[in-house]
């Protein structure tokens, strides 16, 4: 039978989501729980990678298992296995053919910005106090984002993908407090995408670049033209949506 899992993880001690060699990741530390719980070996695949320090306040994974799971204590053993920078939020049984990663119709990641100097946000904000930032310039070269859909200019050197597409839907700043926080909702994404696109937008936000260079960056496709990445550690993944409804099944 195969199941989904929502999570929600603090990213300050992993190495991302994905499993690898000589790091601490969240797959591993999920599976081994799952494992230590079911007493069968789990393998789990991922809505996406984040990158080491990223954190997701909601996260899909999905694993087949032949014990039928039910009941809310199960989650709240799960839990128990689990540290306290990672948390199981539901538990969801789908079709065998349902995929956490290929059926995901969008994702939203949120970066957040600190304007005061905060000692209890310096792990997943990015501290910029005393820093004059133009929220309407970034607004209006965000805007930009929206009417293109190649964005190698803001991917990684070197990655490996059949594709730098991207269907943006969301883009834009608002403040909380003294949070400043971008929302960006794509189909999909590259890798470092969001921390190269933060970085340029700061830099108009701080006029060291006009609005319209914007435009410039994503025609060029050259990751040289864009700003330098942000910081990962100020960087959230928010909310995953599928085409079909989940239902949790532990009550």
């Amino acid at each position: 039978m195969r199941y989904f899992l929502e999570l929600s993880y603090n990213g300050s001690a992993y190495h991302g989501w994905q499993k690898q060699p000589n790091a601490v990741s969240v797959q591993e530390i999920l599976e081994k729980a799952l494992h230590d719980l079911l007493s069968e070996e789990i393998a789990l695949t991922g809505c996406g990678r984040t990158d080491t320090g990223v954190h997701a306040e909601q996260y899909f994974a999905h694993f087949d298992s032949a014990s039928e799971l039910r009941g809310r204590n199960l989650l709240y053993r799960l839990n128990a296995y689990l540290p306290k920078d990672i948390v199981v939020k539901g538990l969801f049984e789908v079709e065998n053919s349902a995929h956490a990663r290929f059926d995901a119709l969008s994702r939203t990641y949120e970066y957040r910005i600190s304007l005061i100097k905060d000692p209890f946000t310096t792990k997943t904000t990015l501290q910029m106090p005393y820093q004059k930032i133009d929220v309407s310039l970034m607004n209006e070269a965000a805007m930009e984002l929206l009417k293109h859909s190649n964005f190698k200019c803001f991917s990684r050197a070197g990655t490996d993908v059949k594709t730098f597409d991207c269907m943006i839907s969301e883009a834009g700043w608002a403040q909380k407090n003294e949070i400043l926080i971008f929302t960006v909702t794509a189909n999909r994404f590259l890798r470092n995408m969001v921390r190269a696109m933060v970085g340029t937008l700061l830099e108009i936000g701080m006029h060291k670049r006009p609005v319209d260079d914007m435009i410039r960056v994503i025609q060029s496709q050259s990751r040289e033209n864009a700003g330098a990445s942000v910081k990962a550690h100020g960087l959230f993944l928010t909310r995953i949506r599928y085409p079909y409804k989940l239902e949790n099944i532990t009550g």
